[in-house]
């Protein structure tokens, strides 16, 4: 009989102590897939352990890579012998990140199928600008049986210059992939400015790749015909850092969060010390403490350096108990507020019209069960059980599993009363029956 995990969370009490911050989810999912452009073996170091970075090396583990697990946090991924076949259709579809798959193999074969991508559900996340730049690379792209198939017409992709109709981080990062390798100059213009964009360029660089620009808005790829092995140390997560931070703004308490880089904090934290919340920066650590009532704010969810779309649902949770009412713009994604429902049942008075939430704050909040239905919303769900009195369960926890390590070991160190729960599946009760 299979089982499910669930988390009982025991709130009301606030967090004290220190919490050391993981390696960046989302730079790690495209740093892997860029491995497959490199001959020669890369030691990837500050990887996170969640489970989106365990299905991307199964993938290229299937594409015939040689993975080797040095130690909790580091990997050696020598893809010199890899195969270039369609990647698992099951692996492929589970996680979000699978397109990235497309412009690496792409760009060292000169064609790639792979399945449509997987992850979270909250709107229509089109794939058009990496089907745009693709295509401008000299490739044709079609959607056929569930898989992207992409094939550079004369067997290597040309440089060109691309312009973005819309800020996006997936399409940016994965044009960079594939024009690694291509013949000339690629202008990536209107291109994503996220720290993890950064980190994808200068793993590349490290390896023999000629990039320049990552961080502005005009990326520049000079394409080489090979890239080396090397070593290279992923980032620290700015969100999971900023989740923590958000837990004890909501809690109350004093923390310290160790192994960030402050300079990508600081679009979280400015929004926290509207709220009254303190943040003293100490080397590469932030103080975190709130003792006193929180103040009203309003939020607008932007592309980096703006405040992060995937820090909306958790700076909610907070905002949830603010003095006043906040109003809280998405300005990113459609229909990311499907987790109000769930904070609702805990007393939270959010209304909710399109993009825009108002959020009126309640003295206190209940706990209650919760089913997480993404991975930030599973997050938030934890801050606003956390900051509850009483009993809350989360159940669907796999969604949070995806971006987020040992979450539970880390919170019941800074005082946090929250466990995990196996319970029988009941679908899996009802197949094995039948």
């Amino acid at each position: 009989m299979r089982v499910l995990k669930k988390y009982v969370i025991h709130g009301g009490k606030p967090l004290y102590g220190k919490v050391e911050i993981s390696g960046a989810k989302n730079a790690a999912v495209g740093i892997i897939p860029a491995a497959l452009l490199v001959q020669g073996s890369c030691r990837i170091e500050n990887i996170p352990q969640i489970s989106d970075v365990t299905l991307m090396l199964n993938i290229l583990q299937e594409l015939g890579a040689n993975v080797r697990t040095i130690n909790r946090s580091t990997v050696e991924v020598d893809a010199s012998a890899i195969c270039n076949r369609p990647v698992s259709y099951q692996a492929g579809r589970k996680i979000r990140a699978s397109y990235y798959l497309l412009g690496a193999l792409l760009g060292r074969f000169g064609q790639a199928e792979v399945p449509l991508p997987g992850g979270c559900d909250f709107g229509g996340r089109p794939i058009d600008q990496h089907i745009k730049g693709l295509t401008a690379l000299g490739a044709d792209v079609e959607v056929k049986n569930g898989f992207m198939c992409a094939k550079a017409k004369t067997g290597r992709l040309k440089g060109t210059q691309i312009y973005l109709d819309v800020v996006t981080v997936g399409a940016t990062m994965n044009l960079m992939l594939a024009a690694t390798l291509a013949e000339g100059m690629t202008v990536i213009e209107n291109a994503a400015k996220e720290p993890h964009i950064v980190d994808l360029a200068n793993f590349l660089n490290s390896m023999g790749a000629e990039i320049s620009g990552a961080g502005t808005d005009v990326i520049k790829i000079r394409g080489v015909d090979r890239l080396k092995g090397g070593e290279y140390s992923i980032i620290p997560d700015q969100i999971e850092a900023g989740t923590y931070m958000a837990a004890v703004a909501a809690t109350g308490g004093e923390i310290r969060v160790n192994n960030i880089i402050p300079k990508h904090m600081e679009c979280i934290t400015a929004k926290l010390v509207e709220m009254g919340v303190k943040v003293e920066e100490e080397g590469d650590s932030l103080i975190v403490t709130r003792h006193g009532p929180l103040q009203r704010t309003n939020i607008k969810t932007m592309p980096y350096p703006g405040f992060p779309t995937d820090m909306q649902p958790q700076i909610a949770a907070v905002l949830c108990l603010a003095e006043g009412t906040s109003v809280l713009t998405e300005g990113v994604w459609d229909n990311r507020y499907r987790y109000t429902e769930e904070f609702r049942r805990l007393g939270a008075k959010i209304q909710v019209d399109g993009k825009i939430a108002i959020i009126e704050g309640v003295r206190q909040l209940t706990g209650a069960p919760m089913e997480a239905c993404d991975l930030r919303a599973g997050a938030a769900m934890i801050i606003a059980g956390l900051a509850a009195q009483g009993v809350s369960e989360i159940s669907n926890v796999k969604h949070i599993e995806r971006g987020y390590e040992d979450i539970i070991g880390k919170l019941t160190g800074l005082g946090a009363d929250i466990r995990v729960v196996e319970v029988p599946d009941p679908e899996g009760q009802v197949s094995a029956a039948g």
